[in-house]
């Protein structure tokens, strides 16, 4: 987007890392001129599992390109970055859509494959030539599909969750719950500050989970978004 970017992604645990596919990924990195002591390995693997050291490392690696292009000194983002834990399945998909949708409503384009920065326009232009996107779209029936028909199958929700016209006065919005697409976009705020979003039980175990961290001043329960069914909130957002 103009001023910030959304990534959704999945952060493997600590413990799921072996020592080989730390060492794997430091020869990916670094090449064969520098050698992984096994002393090391605890601190790549923390390093790497890390999702404030992934935003971290994507933030200033563009900040120091940007910067000699510009010919300008200093920091480039002005905020440290706000994450929210999304449930895999229904909830998962939906937030990719909103990802996918920021341009249309930014009013940078009129279709969102045309946006040449998002996980849908990439796909569109380079579906079959590497795997630098994850296919898992959150829902069983798109994960047994063909690569080409997964991307019609996404396609089409994103244009009825947008409501999108895709040319000549036709609109998907049959394809996925047309009579959610308004309240679809007005509840878009939730995707970016729920704390953690999905169904009820997961947003309870959720909490429990990083109670230590969150450290709220009161007990926090699961709240309902109107509009989106089955999809809970940690926070009551406005």
């Amino acid at each position: 987007m103009g001023n910030h970017f959304h990534l959704l992604v999945t952060m493997r645990p600590e413990d799921e890392v072996s020592d080989k596919e730390v060492q794997t990924s430091f020869q990916r990195r670094y090449g064969d001129e520098y050698t992984l002591m096994p002393g090391q390995i605890p601190f790549y693997r923390q390093k790497w599992t890390s999702l404030s050291e992934y935003v971290k490392e994507i933030k200033q690696g563009f900040t120091r390109v940007y910067n000699k292009k510009r010919g300008r000194k200093g920091t480039f983002w002005a905020e440290r970055f706000k994450s929210v834990i999304v449930e895999k399945g229904e909830t998962l998909i939906n937030c990719l859509a909103y990802i996918d949708l920021n341009p249309i409503r930014a009013g940078l384009v009129d279709r969102p494959e045309e946006y040449h920065w998002s996980s849908l326009g990439y796909r569109f232009r380079s579906s079959r030539k590497d795997g630098f996107l994850s296919w898992n779209l959150g829902l069983k029936e798109y994960n047994v599909k063909s690569p080409k028909e997964r991307l019609r199958l996404y396609r089409e929700f994103v244009y009825a969750r947008g409501g999108v016209d895709l040319g000549k006065g036709r609109i998907l919005d049959a394809i996925a719950l047309p009579e959610n697409v308004e309240r679809f976009i007005q509840r878009t705020r939730f995707f970016t500050d729920a704390g953690i979003i999905g169904s009820r039980e997961f947003v309870r175990q959720g909490f429990e989970l990083f109670r230590d961290i969150i450290r709220p001043k009161r007990e926090r329960k699961p709240h309902r978004i109107q509009g989106l069914d089955q999809v809970y909130s940690l926070k009551r957002l406005t």
